[in-house]
């Protein structure tokens, strides 16, 4: 239903009260107007008969009714006035009117009535003769005390109600003026009043909407002038915990949002309160509002459902772990969730901390596996050492034939287990430069490194009749440490001719791809297939770990290579097919990724 504004509330009622007032007032006006009137009029008809009364009376002792009669008649005509003259028994005597014969007795009349007692009378009523209304005033004709006839005056109520009609002409005129400036007035009093009304519901609607800043203005009156301050007073107070709110939000949003960790909190009824863009990630949840959903309408791990159900049955912390299962990989999630309680301490649901711990997790199966490879790897040569020793002291060493053959055994497993050794302590000090980003590079032509490799490994390419070709123009330049580059090359090329077919070739392409130097190492081999290529350049993992072995292989050579692309900023890849060769890739960034090194660093 529509509701009526204040201001036409104000005015009806004010304008309702001015004119039942007015009414009232024009009405009691008019009424002792008539009231005086009349009053005025029956004085005046008295007064008219006492001035008559001695007249009529000589007039009928002396001439008799006849002549009173004719006399009262040019007296009636001079003033207007109808006079009769009534004896006690009723008998009109003279009449200015009619014939007093043809009257009826008379002695009924109030006035008579009253006249006959002694005291003048008066009334208002219908005339029975004239059919006119009128009113009648009566006074006592005496003599000797005695009252010996009645005079009576009156005159037409017709011709007082002409006047009292043009005076209540003038009043209802006056009447209506006062009504339209009654009127204008009270829209003027109930716009004074609703003005400030008006102007505090705008600022309070202005408030509605988020605009706290604006100030309303103080009005003269004490009522209105205590509300506007109080409301400004309150718009400054709610801006300033509102952008106090506003910014704590922001800092714990931006907070949350930076966080690697996966944070979601829920309600008692499993109700999702906030959640984070790690854990939409995580957790495969488009990053929208799903403020107030379910759980698990949300999130399809029943495992993760099963953690956050019994953190919200428990009085402490809670760890857990378990497995999202993905398109493309596993994520191993640690969980650790605790009450989530007000400012009162009241529990309100839950809030649970989600870690991605896959990379650790990977990185432990990494360890493990790089211990048992170590023991193993090493384990080999030293059981074949002390094999051959003990033989030897057995008395094998009193055989010449025997002894040497043993020892050359011994020396070549001494060799390998050496070369194992250094490999572990290259591959350890390039991982501590690089952390410590201590690996010291300069601008220098590429050509000269991987000739430099080319030749180290011309002896071994002979023995198998292996063709090693260098394709890299004179003018490739880039940020790199030859010593180490050339290692990682070398590591690659002797790869190659260890896998390569007798009679074979090898390719080493250097070009230039804009952004970053393409270092490759291709062979025509026996190539790999495409389940171990992910871990081909991890430490000890071979493919084939009986030719490896017996090939002279490490199992470190291709995590040399890689971390050796890693210190230089770059990265190592491999593309391979079986029959078809491999191909074995170092990409550098021609700019230093760290930028320009100080004085300090490059000596170190």
């Amino acid at each position: 239903m529509r509701r009526a504004r204040l201001l036409w509330q104000l005015y009806a009622s004010y304008l309702a009260i001015t004119l039942l007032s007015l009414a009232a007032v024009t009405m009691y006006a008019s009424a002792s107007l008539r009231r005086a009137y009349l009053e005025q009029a029956e004085v005046e008809l008295q007064e008219r008969a006492a001035l008559m009364r001695h007249q009529l009376s000589r007039i009928y002792h002396e001439q008799g009714a006849d002549a009173l009669d004719r006399l009262v008649k040019e007296l009636a005509g001079a003033r207007e006035t109808r006079i009769t003259v009534i004896l006690p028994s009723g008998t009109v005597v003279a009449d200015s009117e009619e014939n007093p014969a043809d009257m009826k007795d008379h002695s009924n009349r109030p006035e008579i009535v009253q006249a006959l007692k002694g005291s003048a009378g008066s009334d208002m009523r219908i005339s029975p003769t004239l059919r006119i209304r009128m009113i009648y005033t009566a006074i006592p004709m005496t003599e000797n005390g005695q009252v010996w006839a009645v005079l009576r005056t009156a005159v037409p109520l017709a011709s007082l109600d002409r006047v009292l009609h043009g005076i209540y002409r003038r009043i209802v005129l006056g009447g209506v003026l006062v009504a339209v400036v009654a009127a204008g007035l009270s829209l003027a009093a109930a716009r004074r009043i609703t003005r400030p009304l008006e102007e505090i519901k705008q600022g309070a609607q202005r408030f509605a909407r988020g605009d706290l800043r604006h100030k309303l203005p103080i009005f003269d009156s004490e009522e209105f002038g205590s509300l506007a301050e109080a409301m400004n007073q309150m718009a400054r107070h709610l801006d300033e915990r509102i952008r106090a709110t506003v910014a704590q939000r922001n800092e714990q949003q931006a907070v949350l949002s930076s966080m690697v960790e996966g944070v979601l909190a829920v309600d008692p009824d499993l109700r999702l309160i906030s959640l984070n863009e790690t854990a939409c990630e995580f957790l495969g949840i488009p990053a929208g509002d799903v403020q107030g959903q379910g759980l698990r309408e949300v999130v399809r791990n029943t495992d993760l459902v099963r953690f956050v159900e019994q953190v919200l049955q428990s009085s402490g912390p809670v760890d857990g772990r378990f497995v999202l299962h993905g398109e493309f990989r596993e994520r191993h999630i640690q969980t650790r969730g605790a009450a989530l309680r007000d400012e009162q301490g009241r529990r309100m649901g839950a809030v649970v901390v989600l870690n991605d711990v896959t990379t650790l997790y990977r990185l432990e199966n990494i360890r493990k596996d790089f211990v048992a490879n170590v023991s193993h790897e090493l384990k080999t040569p030293i059981t074949s050492i002390k094999g051959f020793i003990e033989t030897l002291l057995d008395g094998a060493i009193d055989s010449p034939t025997d002894a040497r053959r043993f020892l050359e055994i011994v020396a070549r497993q001494a060799r390998r287990l050496n070369a194992i050794v250094e490999d572990l302590l290259t591959l350890s000090k390039i991982e501590q430069q690089t952390d410590e980003a201590r690996v010291e590079r300069q601008e220098a032509a590429l050509r000269p490194t991987i000739v430099a490799a080319v030749q180290l490994c011309e002896i071994k390419a002979a023995d198998k009749d292996v063709r090693v070709e260098i394709d890299c123009e004179p003018t490739i330049h880039g940020r790199l440490n030859p010593p180490l580059l050339e290692q990682a090359v070398v590591n690659l090329i002797d790869n190659a001719i260890k896998y390569s077919e007798r009679g074979g070739d090898v390719r080493v392409e250097v070009k230039d791809a804009g952004s970053r130097i393409v270092i490759r190492v291709i062979d025509h081999g026996c190539g790999i297939e495409s389940r171990y290529l992910p871990r081909l350049f991890e430490r000890f993992y071979r493919v084939d770990k009986a030719r490896s072995r017996k090939l002279g292989g490490t199992g470190l050579g291709l995590a040399i290579v890689k971390h050796i692309a890693q210190a230089h900023g770059g990265w190592a890849s491999v593309e391979s097919a079986p029959g078809r060769g491999s191909t074995f890739t170092i990409h550098l960034p021609k700019t230093d990724p760290r930028g320009p090194r100080s004085a300090s660093t490059n000596t170190a």
